[in-house]
């Protein structure tokens, strides 16, 4: 455990995704988010006097994405774009806070279910904000590295995803829209 991050309170790890787990995890990852020195301010400077209004439609997203709800309307590229001062330390650390929350309440293979959306979306905001040639950070690289043993392969793939991962792809999904001779 990296001590400059404070670590996920300790609560009984859930074999799937609920709604009402997915909503303790929501409300208590973003109290870590609030009180982080680098993120809360860059939340609370788009979120101050919304929190109320954000929370419940994180709830929406994940269930959404996990439980397959498909309940959430929104444009997730959209929404982020005009957060101002978003640097790569930033993707990193709310990474690694969502790992750790995850991880925390989760049993594996429920904490994948997770892991990949949110990998695939910072992946995508990444890009969008620092363009193709963005070099992800090392210690975000580690967390990805960290969860990439977990996945399960897909038909076709392989399960030593790290060491398969070609040149270009820092991330444990391939980049969409990017073909192999890029």
């Amino acid at each position: 455990m990296n001590p400059s991050f404070p670590a996920a309170p300790v609560v009984e790890r859930a074999a799937e995704p609920t709604e009402a787990n997915i909503r303790e995890l929501v409300y208590g990852f973003y109290d870590r988010v609030r009180a982080d020195p680098l993120l809360g301010p860059v939340f609370d400077a788009t979120l101050a006097g919304r929190w109320d209004d954000h929370l419940p439609k994180m709830c929406t997203f994940w269930g959404s994405l996990v439980l397959g709800a498909k309940q959430y309307r929104g444009n997730v590229q959209q929404a982020h774009q005009p957060l101002e001062g978003v640097e790569p330390q930033h993707f990193s650390r709310w990474l690694y806070l969502f790992l750790d929350a995850v991880e925390s309440r989760y049993q594996p293979p429920a904490a994948v279910r997770f892991m990949e959306p949110a990998l695939r979306i910072a992946q995508s905001l990444q890009l969008s904000r620092f363009g193709w040639d963005y070099k992800i950070p090392e210690e975000q690289q580690a967390l990805l590295e960290r969860v990439a043993p977990k996945r399960h392969p897909r038909d076709g793939e392989h399960a030593g995803l790290a060491s398969t991962r070609p040149p270009g792809e820092p991330f444990p999904a391939r980049i969409i829209g990017k073909s192999k001779d890029d």
